[in-house]
């Protein structure tokens, strides 16, 4: 599969305020980065994003998340490696990611509510939808998997 455009070169401004953004979200510290590592990897698999799956496994990697937990987003529901706080993310993350017809369900958000606080739930939010939007952008433009590994320094993960 062949990229098609990259949208950094041809929109550097855009790429760099998403950029901003992105990190911002990661920066609040409201949401734990072995979190913020679920969700990433989940709506990426949802969203049969390939460069950002890879990416943020690699960063899973690097920073200390079990490989078997990796393996398990999945099929977090059958798991028994997934502490409440990180279903309630993860169920969160699949409900803003497929946005069912009539909203989002009021048992659904009950969960997460009872496990995150009113601004974790909202950062948690904004970082289901900045990954949601690299997922797109990804996806639209088949930018390929590995791609920026020795610019983002992902080869120290050893995943070959």
């Amino acid at each position: 599969m062949t990229q098609r455009i990259n949208a950094m070169a041809q929109s550097p401004e855009l790429f760099k305020k998403f950029v901003e953004f992105s990190m911002l979200v990661k920066k609040s510290g409201t949401i734990e980065a072995s979190i913020l590592h679920l969700i990433d990897i989940r709506a990426s698999q949802m969203n049969g994003c390939g460069f950002c799956l890879d990416m943020h496994v690699k960063e899973a990697k690097i920073d200390g998340e079990r490989e078997l937990r990796v393996h398990h987003v999945a099929i977090w529901r059958e798991s028994s490696l997934f502490s409440p706080r990180e279903r309630a993310a993860l169920a969160w993350t699949e409900v803003l990611t497929r946005l069912p017809e009539h909203g989002v369900p009021d048992d659904i958000y009950e969960q997460v509510r009872a496990q995150l606080s009113e601004k974790e739930i909202a950062d948690l939010s904004f970082a289901v939808m900045a990954i949601n939007g690299w997922n797109r952008l990804n996806v639209g433009f088949r930018t390929t998997p590995g791609a920026a590994d020795k610019a983002y320094g992902l080869d120290r993960a050893k995943l070959d």
